[in-house]
């Protein structure tokens, strides 16, 4: 293909997945099923059917920021509370599932191999929380299933990539137990070194960065620059990711204004949605080169009822390991589960969704070993795409049902949870202009105007979580109803204050730089409300 054509490829596979996003919100159809079936249809088009994206290009683009986010927006003391029944499910469980779905794939596949077989079992063994978490925080599920699940998925990522890579030189050349263990040491400490000290590169250097456009250039670059030269010299390239991500996330606040923080989330969340939506668009149109490539070694129903085995046995092992393997630890000295109950052991079992991740380790596959073309390459990456669109539409769209029915579920938990902290906040702020009027840092007028804009907020919400904690169904109406004629004359004031603006931007008293420095000031302060809020 040309450039130009690689180009208009690109665009393409954008607008499908900004297509595939609106249909799957509106026919409410989960969006991974969607993107596929819109890049099948995508796989249509001659030029587009010819479109190849190289493992490498997988590996060193949509990895590295996919792996890092979800380290970087981890919750640092949760996970620290239960970090023992986290270790044992996303270093036991995940090498457990791994070493049995290997072997499933290579008694039904068994001129794939041992080391193609132990790459696909790493490649579909972790979970993705992504998905099964945004369920849960609706639903109300207690906070520790939440944790384990999100901690669980942060660090089953490095151990399935690192039993990939180990799995991968295998393939290249016959690895001895001894010369396994030596090139997983240095693969582990390495990565986890290397991360570290980029990490605290980056901390120094951003403090130190005045211009925000750097500082954004920075967090950008970061997962990059962790990734790649660990990859390069040897090293896990996902733990140094996961390293720096978890630090930076968890000492980064202070090292970013406001503007920053709020901007960089709003990329972070628009790239990493791109890159995982345009994963599921790919596999869509790598189908049907892959069916065709394995019909004559395998017959499509012979491989899609592999597939079927494989998915049916990744689930049945997670739940078996949940039910009755995991439990055990709990008469280990000083181990406590953290899960103690079976109904919560039941929910982290069906929330083992298989997600972007798992599916970008299996187009990472090689095309080629030792200069030969990879036959089962084609196999195997349907293999994997059947579990996850299976795991993702099985047990995906059937948890709000499996958690209503294990009684795990109350979804005015968040609210109460948010409610109770901006009620903190509220007294924090008043008795802060307290304490500044008593020291004569504010002025008397100042000091009340302060006090009485938190004042009003404070009783709102104290309305709403009274209402809440009575269960009274009237209060919290007239609550809720109060609030939201409030915030609508927030809004138009805000609006106001924003037609304004416009008008003396466009009679010319103000120049564009004025108008975009005070437009952006109430995007900060009004959270983008108003029709100019961009």
């Amino acid at each position: 293909m040309k450039v130009e054509e690689y180009v208009i490829a690109a665009l393409i596979v954008v607008i499908a997945v900004i297509v595939g996003q609106l249909i799957s919100g509106r026919i409410r159809v989960p969006g991974s099923v969607v993107l596929v079936m819109l890049g099948m249809l995508l796989g249509v088009i001659p030029w587009m059917h010819s479109l190849s994206v190289s493992p490498e290009i997988i590996l060193l683009v949509f990895l590295p920021p996919l792996i890092y986010n979800a380290a970087f927006f981890s919750s640092p003391k949760d996970m620290r509370d239960l970090m023992r029944p986290i270790i044992v499910m996303s270093v036991g469980v995940t090498l457990t599932t791994a070493l049995g779905l290997a072997s499933v794939i290579h008694l039904l596949l068994p001129d794939a191999g041992w080391p193609a077989a132990i790459a696909l079992g790493a490649a579909i063994a972790p979970t993705d929380a992504v998905a099964a978490s945004a369920i849960l925080k609706r639903a109300g599920t207690p906070r520790r299933v939440l944790t384990i699940l999100e901690g669980e998925s942060l660090i089953n990522d490095g151990v399935a990539l690192t039993l990939f890579s180990l799995a991968l030189t295998a393939m290249a050349h016959p690895l001895t137990p001894g010369d396994a263990l030596l090139e997983l040491g240095k693969v582990v400490v390495g990565g986890l070194a290397y991360g570290a000290l980029i990490a605290v590169v980056v901390a120094w250097a951003r403090v130190r960065m005045p211009d925000a456009s750097l500082q954004l250039m920075t967090v950008l670059v970061t997962p990059f620059v962790a990734y790649i030269p660990a990859e390069m010299a040897g090293f896990s390239g996902v733990l140094a990711a996961v390293v720096a991500g978890f630090y930076l996330g968890t000492h980064g606040e202070g090292l970013l204004p406001p503007r920053v923080r709020s901007n960089g989330r709003t990329i972070w969340t628009a790239l990493v949605g791109l890159l995982e939506a345009t994963l599921f668009v790919l596999l869509g149109l790598q189908l049907d080169a892959v069916v065709l490539a394995v019909r004559e070694s395998f017959g499509f129903v012979q491989l899609f009822l592999v597939a079927l085995v494989v998915t049916a046995t990744a689930m049945a092992l997670r739940m078996t390991l949940m039910l009755f393997v995991v439990p055990i630890q709990r008469f280990v000295p000083k181990m406590p589960l953290g899960v103690s109950t079976f109904r919560e052991r039941v929910a982290i079992g069906w929330s083992g969704m298989r997600g972007a991740i798992s599916l970008a380790i299996a187009l990472s596959l090689p095309t080629t070993l030792d200069g030969q073309a990879f036959p089962e390459r084609g196999a195997l990456i349907f293999i994997a795409g059947v579990v996850v669109m299976g795991t993702l539409v099985g047990q995906g769209t059937t948890l709000p049902w499996v958690l209503r029915r294990l009684g795990l579920t109350d979804e005015g938990t968040r609210q109460r949870e948010y409610l109770r902290a901006e009620y903190e906040m509220g007294c924090a702020a008043v008795r802060k202009v307290d304490e500044l009027f008593t020291e004569g840092d504010v002025d008397g007028r100042t000091a009340d105007a302060m006090r009485e804009r938190y004042s009003i907020r404070i009783g709102q919400v104290k309305s709403l979580l009274e209402a809440e904690e009575e269960k009274s169904e009237l209060e919290l109406h007239k609550a809720k109803k109060g609030l939201e004629n409030r915030r609508a004359i927030h809004e138009q004031i805000i609006q106001s204050r924003r037609d304004a603006l416009m008008d003396l931007y466009r009679s010319g008293t103000i120049d564009y730089d004025v108008f975009t420095r005070l437009n952006q000031d109430m995007d900060i302060r009004d959270g983008g409300s108003g029709q100019y809020g961009l």
